[in-house]
């Protein structure tokens, strides 16, 4: 789901950076009206950031050598609403760009439009929905059913972004330029892999829903939130640190994320010429100070522990930053 640089010409980069600006600072308004009437939301915005960033370490391997992870968008806007949701995960990819290479720089945009924008306000709505249509547990399917389609609908986003590459951008001789893989690949592709991964992230979902329901918080409407106790989700949180290596276990690279020497070897395996796109070639190039979730001369499941443990720092960091700028703004007013 992480389109990194180079896959998409920099005008169409270009154009979603454009396009999620006012969205990002609408919804980044909608959170401070919010933090003004409802303290607690400080501490929520960093648990919400590190549930997003955790559950996107835990790859999960699939059929054809490939593998996909949740994302828990649909999550986020149940516990914090889908203003909130989008700024906690727009922070969480802009982290992972910049610290960790996982997402392009250049294609932050078109990311946080699939990821941060697509994924929780659909999700949220769908779960909405559910409540308002079912009496008796619609909150449950709601939960379920917005975030497996939330997360589908993000998924053929990203792929139709990807798929119209061939056709936007191409040389003199009609070679593209960027992504190679059109629409009849990458669409079934991509959908056909996150059909599977959405059952994880509706198991996920629900399942710690069911620990938020269970701490008396009122996840409903997160207009009128009752105070909320997170210890268990701290405690969620250290449990999913300790477990994150699992991920891992998947090897095989998400689809339409290869280096080079990986799509020459698929664009084989779907029978489109060997042709390295020259955007690709000679492109944007980046690189994070822990690449891949790895540090230097250390074993990879120690490192990918540091990582995330470096990153909910950085959360905690970033929103008290944050946070206490614009108490202090506000008090000055």
């Amino acid at each position: 789901m992480h389109i990194p640089d180079n896959y998409l010409s920099p005008k169409t980069c270009a154009a979603f950076a454009v396009a999620m600006l006012p969205v990002v600072m609408y919804s980044a308004n909608k959170l401070k009206q919010e933090v003004e009437k409802k303290k607690e939301t400080i501490p929520l915005m960093a648990i919400a950031s590190s549930l997003s960033f955790l559950i996107m370490m835990f790859n999960i391997p699939l059929p054809g050598g490939t593998s996909a992870h949740a994302v828990g968008g649909c999550l986020l806007a149940i516990l914090i609403g889908p203003y909130a949701a989008c700024i906690a995960i727009t922070i969480c990819l802009a982290l992972q760009a910049l610290l960790f290479g996982d997402g392009g720089i250049l294609a932050l945009g078109a990311n946080v439009f699939n990821m941060a924008f697509i994924m929780p306000f659909s999700g949220y709505y769908i779960y909405k929905l559910c409540t308002k249509l079912m009496k008796k547990r619609g909150e449950i399917i709601g939960a379920a059913l917005g975030s497996y389609l939330s997360i589908n609908l993000a998924a053929f986003c990203a792929a139709v972004e990807l798929g119209l590459q061939p056709i936007i951008a191409y040389d003199a001789f009609n070679n593209p330029l960027y992504n190679p893989y059109p629409l009849s690949i990458s669409v079934p592709a991509m959908v056909g892999s996150h059909m599977l991964i959405g059952i994880v992230e509706s198991i996920f979902t629900v399942s710690v829903y069911r620990i938020i329901k269970r701490e008396n918080f009122n996840t409903g409407d997160y207009e009128n939130k009752k105070s909320i106790r997170v210890k268990r989700l701290y405690k969620l949180i250290i449990l999913l640190i300790i477990l994150c290596p699992i991920g891992l276990i998947a090897s095989g690279t998400a689809w339409g994320e290869w280096d080079i020497t990986e799509l020459m070897e698929n664009l084989k395996s779907y029978n489109i010429s060997q042709y390295v796109p020259q955007g690709m070639e000679n492109g944007f190039s980046f690189s994070a100070l822990f690449s891949d979730y790895t540090i230097s001369n250390m074993p990879s499941s120690i490192s990918y522990i540091l990582c995330a443990v470096t990153a909910i720092i950085i959360f905690i960091l970033v929103y008290r930053i944050i946070f206490k700028k614009e108490r202090k703004n506000h008090e000055n007013a």
